[in-house]
Order: C-alpha cells, then sequence, then structure tokens
C-alpha cells in the first residue's frame, strides 16, 4: 500500500473525518475508475502543467491530475476537506491546498454545510433554494453555516501562475467563480445540474465573452464526452435545454483557441 491509500484508510477510521468517510469510499480505492479518469483528463492536462481544481472535496480529481503529471492548486472550503487533503496529499510539492471558496471577490463569506452529504455544500443560496422539493433531491439539508475566506480565479493566477486546465465543481456557485476570472485561459470545465438551468446558460455567457470558443459535456460521472463534434455557446446552450431533468447533473467542458484537446 503506497503511503497516499495508507492515509485514506486511516481517515477512514479517523472520528474526525466521520463526515466524510463515504466521500473517501466512494472516491478512492477503485483501480478502473481512476484510469477511466486519467485517459479523460490527459485530453486536457499534461505533464508539467498547472491545474487548479476548484471545488476539490477529497481530491480524487487531485490524484488524477497528478498521476497526469501536473501540479495541482486544490481549492477547498470545508477544514474536514483540507484536512483530508493534507493529509493524503502530504509530502507531496506539487500540491497546495487552500482553504477557501473561490469566487467574485475576494474577502469572506457564508457558506452552507450539509453535514450528511458534505459534497453538496455549497456558498450558494440559490442552489439550496432550487434543491427544495425538487425531486431526487428530498431530504438534503443543510444545517450548518461557517465562515469561509474567498479567492478569486484571477488572484490565484496572480499568485501561482496560469492553469492549463481549471476543473470547477462547487454546487451552484460555478457563475460567481467564473466572475472572478478575466481573461481566458486554455480549458476548464464546470458543474451543471437539471434543477437550476438558468446557472449554467449564465456560465455559457459569461465563457464566450472570456473568449472561450468550444464546448462538450460529460453526464453524471462517465468520464466521457457525450457529443463526438465540439460545438459552439449557442448550440450547447440549447443542448443543456434539452436535456431530461434525470439527467440530474454533468460537466460542460469549455476550450479557448490558446490549446485544443488530443
Amino acid at each position: 500500500m503506497d503511503a497516499r491509500a495508507g492515509a485514506v484508510e486511516a481517515l477512514k477510521t479517523d472520528p474526525e473525518a466521520v463526515s466524510i468517510r463515504r466521500s473517501l469510499e466512494v472516491y478512492y480505492g477503485d483501480p478502473a475508475r481512476e484510469a477511466a479518469m486519467d485517459a479523460f483528463y490527459a485530453r486536457f492536462v499534461r505533464r508539467g502543467d498547472l491545474v487548479f481544481d476548484i471545488g476539490a472535496h477529497v481530491g480524487d480529481r487531485v490524484g488524477s491530475f497528478r498521476r497526469l503529471g501536473a501540479r495541482v492548486i486544490a481549492v477547498e472550503p470545508q477544514p474536514s476537506c483540507t484536512r483530508a487533503l493534507r493529509s493524503i496529499y502530504s509530502g507531496d510539492g506539487e500540491v497546495i491546498v487552500v482553504e477557501a471558496v473561490c469566487g467574485a471577490e475576494a474577502g469572506r463569506v457564508s457558506f452552507n454545510v450539509n453535514s450528511a452529504n458534505p459534497t453538496i455544500s455549497t456558498a450558494s443560496p440559490h442552489f439550496i433554494r432550487a434543491a427544495d422539493g425538487a425531486a431526487g433531491w428530498e431530504g438534503e439539508r443543510w444545517d450548518a453555516r461557517i465562515d469561509v475566506a474567498s479567492r478569486t480565479l484571477d488572484e490565484l493566477i496572480g499568485e501561482y501562475g496560469v492553469p492549463a486546465f481549471v476543473k470547477i465543481d462547487v454546487e451552484g456557485y460555478e457563475d460567481e467563480v467564473l466572475a472572478g476570472l478575466a481573461r481566458p485561459l486554455p480549458a476548464l470545465s464546470f458543474e451543471f445540474t437539471t434543477i437550476e438551468r438558468a446557472l449554467a446558460q449564465r456560465c455559457l455567457r459569461r465563457l464566450t465573452a472570456l473568449g472561450f470558443q468550444a464546448f462538450n459535456l460529460a453526464l453524471g460521472d462517465t468520464m466521457a464526452l457525450a457529443c463526438p463534434q465540439w460545438m459552439a455557446a449557442p448550440r450547447m446552450a440549447a443542448y443543456l435545454r434539452s436535456l431530461p431533468y434525470e439527467v440530474n447533473s454533468g460537466d460542460v467542458y469549455c476550450l479557448s483557441r490558446m490549446r485544443h484537446p488530443r
């Protein structure tokens, strides 16, 4: 067992990590899932690249980016998750953990914690309202609130450099993350949900204004692009509007002219 796997196993039995135990069990220890993830992200990430993981949670994507040879800035506001990230990637100088929300402005924000399901904790009150009473979201409760730091993408770029790829998965706060970016990047992804379709449309408009030109998507956690051809923003907007509610979520992948996927 390598050091990272050992750290994950230790966290699974750590009473202080009980809230994220299910995430650790789901996201670590499946070689087939890790191989599929690595093959998927190899389209966007090359050895020596800098990658931002915005909403890193317990770091399964961080692991993939590291296996591909990238340096990673892992941004995550939940203390239970940042403790896990620092434990799993301790001694790895190519991973920097930033305990913060990424948003439109630097400062402090109120962050809503779902204690029973931390993976959907969020800084977005709109997301919580959208989930209230929605099919498939029954019983979800955001039962705690913490005050956390907020950093912008532009601020992170100024401190750490220009990333080749940015993964954004922040439960309905994606448009706020993009509001803190003032330049195109080679590639990024943002999560969408069918309970908040308008948010994805706002993200597409923002990305188009920044100069992103080609879009694709992956549904759920499939690690596969859903469309054989990359498309312009208007077609992607229509595609997202046409998705059945049951799709629930996925990720939109966005390219500028600075790099094309392999």
